[in-house]
């Protein structure tokens, strides 16, 4: 279902100038993406007065942000991009801003300014030049047209918006697929409509489903990856880089975020925005609890009924290494499933914490060899993340790594 939305509808300054710049050359098989209808990414601002901003600040990541900088100073930002690091250290935020970056006018002082119309529409995902993509539930059609995706995808930018860009990790049964994949490809042919760049990102890349008979979409991305137009930047994001196909990562320049310190864990805590919704969320908690238990990844306190699922499920694989041989294998095989992959890397991060824990209980009660066989059983697990990241069944992962853990957890 379609409609018509007047242009104008920002308020005449901004009408008159999306007016201007608008292409006139767009196909009639593509909806624009400024009026096709009131779910477009940014029509939720239409009933708000004034400037606000629903994204939390970028915390963090101070000595990345300065270095991609000073690339774009120099005009050498690769066109296309890949953010990679563990879960829940704002990644997509982090791409947000850069997103922000190169497409604020401020051409005198600090960037991104914030202030300038460019970095309003940024922050409250409203920028038609700023495009952000991540995994959402399949589409009843399976070969949706770019109206449709640009609906859903819409709709899921003003409940982000909504939420202040504070959300849980996408569910297992989410994705980006082809026709997601179509639709971006069309939109990078179209020249910018407020400036002179327009920037797409991927959020959690790795979510990108392959499917059968699509060979021309995939060809034609692989193609945009290689080659974007000069006025295109593409940002992908990822927790689990291995996972991304080779012809992917073989046409991106990767960039590593890492873990937050527990400083700037706090100045996000500290967030009115983020304890709101951690309130919501039944995650409240003691500042340095949520310090703690966040490990450098403040993302991943979003989500509680997730994380209680993952700490039970890591409670289980490290109880399992006790266990009979049979219930070894039942622990093991209950990683399958269509979720595996994502779920299976937010238990081992829970199994982290479970041995750390017990390696502190053990060097408090002044057990120095049960706190030295929880460090070893971490470092096994740290090596199942190395090799989660690859095309590995978890089943066979999580069997291998409580087999592992016997030696360590008797």
């Amino acid at each position: 279902m379609s409609c018509e939305c007047p242009a104008m509808s920002f308020g005449p300054a901004v009408g008159e100038e999306i007016a201007a710049r608008r292409p006139d050359t767009r196909s009639p098989a593509v909806p624009d993406p400024l009026t096709h209808c009131p779910l477009s990414p940014f029509s939720f601002l239409l009933s708000l007065p004034y400037f606000v901003v629903p994204l939390v600040p970028l915390y963090g990541h101070l000595a990345l942000r300065r270095r991609l900088a000073a690339t774009v100073a120099r005009g050498a930002l690769p066109g296309s991009l890949l953010i990679q690091g563990p879960r829940g250290i704002g990644k997509q935020r982090l791409a947000l801003w850069l997103g922000q970056y190169l497409l604020c006018t401020e051409h005198t002082g600090e960037r991104p300014c914030g202030q300038c119309q460019s970095c309003r529409f940024a922050l409250a995902l409203g920028h038609p030049d700023l495009r952000w993509f991540f995994p959402r539930p399949r589409l009843a059609d399976g070969s949706a047209a770019h109206e449709q995706v640009l609906d859903d995808y819409a709709e899921a930018l003003a409940g982000r918006a909504k939420s202040n860009g504070l959300y849980a990790a996408p569910s297992g049964m989410e994705g980006i697929f082809v026709a997601t994949v179509r639709t971006i490809v069309t939109l990078a042919a179209y020249t910018p409509t407020l400036g002179a760049r327009k920037v797409f990102i991927l959020g959690d890349a790795e979510r990108m489903v392959p499917q059968e008979g699509a060979d021309q979409a995939a060809n034609a991305f692989l193609k945009l990856l290689e080659e974007p137009p000069a006025d295109t930047t593409l940002i992908l994001t990822s927790s689990e880089p291995g996972a991304l196909l080779p012809t992917i990562r073989s046409r991106v320049v990767t960039l590593r975020a890492t873990s937050l310190p527990d400083a700037d864990v706090r100045a996000f805590l500290a967030d009115p925005a983020v304890r709101s919704a951690l309130e919501a969320s039944d995650a409240s908690a003691p500042r340095e609890d949520l310090v703690r238990r966040a490990a450098g990844r403040p993302g991943s306190l979003f989500g509680a009924a997730a994380h209680t699922a993952a700490r039970t499920a890591a409670r289980a694989l490290v109880d399992a290494a006790s266990a009979s041989r049979a219930e070894q294998m039942r622990v093991a095989m209950s990683f399958g499933g269509s979720r595996s992959r994502g779920f299976f890397s937010d238990v081992l991060d829970s199994v982290t914490v479970l041995l750390h824990e017990r390696a502190q209980t053990a060097l408090r009660a002044g057990d120095e060899q049960d706190a030295m066989a929880a460090a070893r059983a971490i470092d096994r697990v740290e090596h199942t993340k190395r090799r989660a990241t690859g095309n590995v069944s978890p089943p066979l992962l999580s069997a291998a790594l409580i087999h592992d853990l016997t030696e360590f957890l008797r």
